[in-house]
């Protein structure tokens, strides 16, 4: 936990990500994260000597990533010296919220009184940008993390298993904890109604289903300035901060911007300001017209996708609300509404952008390539960890054909792979409410 007021370490207390590629391989033995990755690029040459891992404190936002840990100069040297030793371009690999890092790194590093490599220097030093899982509008899991310090994992423990969780940490510490990682409120929805929906319509609602998706906080009972009537995700920020300390609200709204540009104007000015560098919507990708971006994610997954509320009766918690456990109905898991992703990431998140967003002219001005590779959640039932084909959020960095598609980018093949869509994220993303200037 951070302290709250600076973002930064408490007094007396100093955490640090681990660095290496053996911090990235195993979270613990046998639970591996980038292993077979590593392992795969080895067959190609890549050691050590020519790659490199650029793990950072996820708890930290982006401003004191570089503040405390000069994270972001690491990186700029880190490529430059691959690029001067190789005489070749870089290929940068970014996985999940690593992604928004890495977006905001693209701005900081040309940025003049920041990265100061000028307007040339990603497409002078970067051939490619892989992007896998990448939640680039956020996870909506994190809004009940940072409002009632619960996520659907929590919430569907049984009564025993959550009284000895609350043993350890009640929900309104979890809360505490969450606001103090200024990091995690990065993953809150970006994009807003535009993008997840109004009271009655969102882009990704289907067919069969018979409450849209549109209003992301819902509440049984409205009748109280605790449950108010249903929210959107525009509102449902709007509420979040009103029942927040100053603390965490000055943090957020000093720190991230979640909202969307309509204009080729607004989109430049905001390229100066780095409370929008995390944000897609409102800034644009560098004039690098010889990049390639690879948007490589899983879907057909159930994920989080908007939630039930009520008010909380425990006379020992000092929230307002939890989520309402005790409705199970079709798409509604314990008061979890389940929706279309890759089981973390919901799939506007991890599609929008590549499938269409980065396609409109004011948010891709050098018309950078962007090619887009879904693969369908299919795992193996014997496999704890999903087998070979899992679209899973984690597990699918031991994906055989994700791994073969990172070998053709990083072996110089990436022009021959082609786009492939198995889900419906490009009839979603033609009823989002963002569209080109003409």
């Amino acid at each position: 936990m951070l302290d709250k007021l600076t973002g930064l370490d408490p007094p007396g207390i100093k955490l640090r990500a681990a660095q290496g590629f053996d911090a990235a391989d195993f979270f613990i033995t046998g639970y591996w994260i980038w292993s077979k990755i590593l392992e795969n690029l080895a067959t190609l040459g890549y050691d050590p000597s020519n790659a490199f891992t650029a793990a950072y404190d996820w708890r930290l936002s982006c401003e004191k990533l570089e503040l405390r840990d000069h994270y972001f100069t690491r990186l700029k040297a880190h490529i430059e010296t691959g690029f001067r030793t190789s005489g070749e371009k870089v290929v940068l690999i970014s996985h999940s919220m690593g992604s928004q890092v890495l977006f905001y790194f693209l701005h900081w590093v040309e940025a003049e009184a920041h990265g100061g490599g000028g307007p040339d220097w990603v497409n002078t030093f970067v051939d490619s940008w892989i992007n896998i899982s990448g939640s680039m509008l956020g996870a909506l899991k994190g809004y009940p993390a940072v409002l009632s310090g619960e996520m659907k994992d929590t919430a569907q423990l049984n009564a025993f298993a959550v009284y000895g969780l609350e043993k350890f940490l009640a929900k309104h510490e979890r809360v505490e904890l969450f606001r103090a990682m200024p990091g995690a409120s990065s993953m809150l929805p970006i994009g807003g109604n535009a993008v997840w929906g109004n009271k009655t319509f969102a882009p990704d609602d289907s067919k069969n289903q018979t409450v849209s998706y549109g209003t992301f906080i819902n509440f049984k009972e409205s009748n109280s300035t605790q449950s108010p009537a249903n929210l959107t995700v525009d509102e449902s920020h709007a509420y979040l901060m009103e029942n927040s300390d100053t603390w965490y609200r000055d943090q957020v709204q000093s720190t991230y911007s979640y909202g969307v540009a309509h204009s080729r104007a607004e989109v430049e000015r905001n390229g100066k300001d780095p409370r929008k560098w995390m944000n897609p919507l409102e800034t644009r990708l560098p004039i690098a017209p010889h990049l390639k971006i690879y948007c490589f994610y899983g879907v057909g997954k159930r994920t989080e996708r908007s939630y039930w509320y009520r008010e909380d009766r425990d006379p020992t918690s000092k929230l307002n609300v939890t989520i309402d456990t005790t409705l199970t109905n079709g798409d509604i898991d314990r008061g979890v509404v389940m929706g279309e992703g890759d089981g973390t990431v919901p799939l506007m998140s991890n599609g929008y952008m590549c499938a269409k967003g980065w396609r409109i002219n004011r948010y891709n001005p050098a018309g950078v390539t962007v090619k887009v590779y879904e693969m369908p959640h299919e795992p193996d039932r014997f496999s704890p960890r999903g087998g070979p084909n899992t679209g899973d959020h984690v597990d699918i960095l031991g994906r055989a054909s994700l791994n073969d598609l990172i070998l053709r980018v990083a072996g110089g093949k990436g022009s021959h792979i082609e786009d492939n869509y198995v889900s419906n994220i490009r009839e979603y993303s033609e009823r989002v409410q963002i569209h080109d200037e003409g």
